[in-house]
């Protein structure tokens, strides 16, 4: 209940949203895509990832496991190809879906499991901000038609790329930022979830939200069902310690992210789709989430 409580504020932005979407002229909801792009999610993933220190025992297993959950992701989501959008941008934009996670609701989940566990999931995100970025970065860029080299650059010069990389260097140095600076970022990353919730709201397809087909049902699926049982196929397989294998099954059950709406406004792809897959997301993880918790904390 605690969880699908923690979801219900992230819902009534979508639908406030929505009821905004009309009123507000169609340049201010790019700018605030286009704020978010360059300045409120860098700082989201920045501040995510450089938040704790990370040890490095930890970080063999949790980082290895997210980005194997995070390639599971994207090689499942691939097999939709047939059933998604015929532009490959359109059909990129809500592909990351299938792997991209909701950072907030990551802590979330976990102090409901275990408090203690906090760090671990801390590190989960610092690993997995940059590859799933990375990753989403690419697929856009190949939707964009861009040769090799202008590829290569637009993923080093996105800002989600090199501010979650740079989180992972603070990281892993064990020196904790200057509190002015913490501070500050905090404020920003503060405002970045709202904002796109908003924008997501005013974007959906309310209509089509309910309706799943093979493509959207699928991305769902991968995202909420598929990854979570592989993630605890594998950790119960290979004997991972309790408190590691919690983390990496939560973060594998993770709703999508708000982010992937801001990706996609960013280069051009067709916004409706993604949007509509956030929202399905948080939705069905009100249900799907609390379960996921209660199997763990049975274990």
């Amino acid at each position: 209940m605690g969880i699908a409580m923690a979801l219900l504020p992230s819902l009534g932005l979508l639908a406030l949203g929505g009821v905004f979407g009309k009123r507000l002229d169609q340049t201010v909801w790019r700018g605030i895509d286009t704020l978010n792009f360059q300045l409120l999610f860098p700082a989201l993933m920045f501040s995510a990832a450089a938040a704790r220190p990370i040890n490095l025992d930890d970080a063999a297993i949790i980082g290895l496991g997210v980005w194997g959950i995070l390639g599971v992701g994207l090689l499942l989501g691939w097999l939709l190809r047939p059933f998604g959008p015929d532009r490959f941008l359109d059909f990129a934009a809500g592909w990351q879906t299938a792997w991209r996670f909701n950072t907030a609701i990551g802590f979330v989940s976990i102090n409901a499991l275990d408090a203690d566990s906090a760090s671990l999931m801390a590190i989960a995100i610092g690993f997995a901000v940059p590859m799933a970025n990375l990753m989403a970065v690419t697929a856009l860029s190949m939707g964009k038609g861009l040769g090799l080299r202008k590829a290569v650059g637009k993923v080093a010069l996105n800002p989600f790329f090199l501010a979650a990389l740079g989180g992972v260097a603070v990281g892993l140095s064990g020196y904790p930022l200057p509190s002015i600076l913490s501070e500050g970022l905090n404020q920003l990353a503060l405002a970045a979830i709202p904002l796109a919730l908003l924008a997501i709201g005013a974007t959906l397809d309310w209509q089509g939200l309910m309706k799943l087909d093979i493509y959207t049902g699928g991305l769902n699926s991968i995202k909420l069902l598929a990854l979570p049982c592989i993630a605890w196929f594998v950790v119960h397989s290979f004997a991972i310690p309790k408190e590691q294998a919690s983390v990496l099954v939560l973060f594998a059950a993770l709703p999508t992210a708000s982010a992937a709406h801001v990706l996609a406004a960013a280069f051009g792809a067709d916004c409706r789709q993604p949007a509509t897959l956030i929202a399905q997301s948080t939705l069905l993880s009100c249900i799907s989430l609390p379960l996921w918790i209660a199997l763990q904390t049975s274990m």
